[in-house]
């Protein structure tokens, strides 16, 4: 899995820190996310897919399988 997100799209709704901590935070200054870890480990894919999903801009993308 590799995640991208498109710091232009977020709105800073947060909803992908609350689903995926580990992968998400954001900035102090506005809100806008920040990834921490682009490939995130087996064990977080469940919830980087939520966290994708929950987006309201869809600035999140998960790619799967060996991209």
């Amino acid at each position: 899995m590799k995640v991208i997100v498109d710091e232009e799209r977020c709105v800073g709704a947060g909803q992908c820190v609350l689903a995926a901590a580990e992968v998400f935070d954001q900035r102090e200054a506005d809100g806008i996310v920040v990834l921490l870890d682009a490939r995130p480990a087996d064990a977080l894919h469940a919830s980087v897919e939520d966290a994708a999903a929950r987006c309201p801009a869809l600035a999140i993308e998960v790619l799967r399988g060996g991209a």
